[in-house]
């Protein structure tokens, strides 16, 4: 079994605190990074609000009148579903009810209104960024082992959806990555990821394909025919990356449901690929669960994806299944 390589017991699986810890400051420098663009429009706001001498005055351009409609509590998207005498009055409300009362520090409650506003919209792009970071380490360390055994791929782009071939420059692909292709003529694999399976009805977050994309046109094959096909199928697996262990339990629970909703959906087909967990926040009980399926040959591999040993250990097994 592919998991003996890197796994002696469920002990191996246990997220230990360093990692933990280690966890939490790339979450953190990672809410940073996506906060310093609204942090550099509140700057751009204050300088142009400044040139109003009293709040009346910033209705007098339109250039600043969607930060006006941030500060007044309207999100991006709820500014696409509003008429414009909607907006108008959003506006004049903020202008009523807390710039004027603010007196000559009516900017400065400005750009604070537009701050909360934004820290909003902030809270939900971070609400799912410890899953795009384990996403990341994933598909990093995959690419590092096809460079390493120096193995020709492309890489899907997640905005274009056209296949690119690796380069030696490829750093940072892996924030843009929706799939890898390798592998020869008689042995083309193609994982893709966060793909909707048709006869599991679900999302599964990564799915191992014999299949080779870039023939598209040439066999005349449609992704949606080999998606839908059970025996193009090869290995599916759940990457849970959130890092805070209160969640890992739960993180565990969900995984382990759609890895058994995929094991029962392709053996009415009479299908059985291998599938595989990998998990940040791995907690002794959840360990010892995961553990006994590897032993029982319900689940074929599976890693703790903050030890770089077993996260590579998998990737080269899912290069050479």
């Amino acid at each position: 079994m592919p998991y003996k390589k890197h796994i002696g017991s469920p002990a191996d699986l246990v997220t230990p605190y360093e990692a933990t810890r280690a966890g939490f400051i790339d979450i953190a420098l990672e809410k940073n990074r996506k906060a310093t663009p609204f942090v550099e429009e509140a700057k751009a706001l204050r300088v142009a609000a400044s040139k109003a001498k009293k709040p009346e005055e910033l209705l007098k351009t339109d250039k600043i009148f969607g930060a006006l409609m941030t500060a007044a509590g309207l999100s991006d998207k709820s500014q696409n579903h509003l008429a414009k005498k909607d907006k108008r009055k959003a506006v004049m409300n903020l202008l009523e009810n807390f710039l004027k009362p603010a007196g000559e520090k009516f900017v400065e409650e400005l750009v604070y209104r537009f701050l909360l506003t934004r820290g909003d919209t902030l809270g939900g792009m971070m609400r799912n960024i410890a899953g795009v970071i384990g996403e990341r380490k994933f598909i990093r360390s995959l690419l590092s082992v096809l460079s390493i055994q120096k193995r020709e791929y492309f890489w899907l782009h997640g905005k274009s959806l056209s296949w690119i071939k690796n380069s030696l420059d490829d750093a940072g692909i892996e924030n843009n990555v929706k799939g890898l292709n390798w592998g020869t003529k008689a042995k083309a694999r193609t994982l893709l990821m966060n793909i909707t399976v048709p006869f599991v009805g679900k999302n599964v977050d990564l799915c191992l394909l014999k299949y080779n994309p870039r023939v598209i046109g040439k066999e005349k094959t449609k992704i949606r025919e080999v998606i839908s096909s059970p025996e193009c199928y090869i290995v599916l697996g759940e990457l849970k990356g959130g890092i805070d262990p209160a969640g890992a339990d739960e993180h565990w629970k969900t995984a382990n449901s759609a890895l058994d909703r995929i094991r029962k959906s392709f053996s009415e087909k009479g299908k059985a690929p291998n599938t595989f967990f990998i998990g940040a926040a791995i907690e002794n009980s959840m360990a010892k669960e995961i553990y006994d399926q590897l032993t029982q040959k319900i689940l074929t591999n599976a890693a703790n994806l903050t030890n770089d040993t077993q996260v590579i250990s998998l990737c080269e097994w899912l290069v050479e299944v």
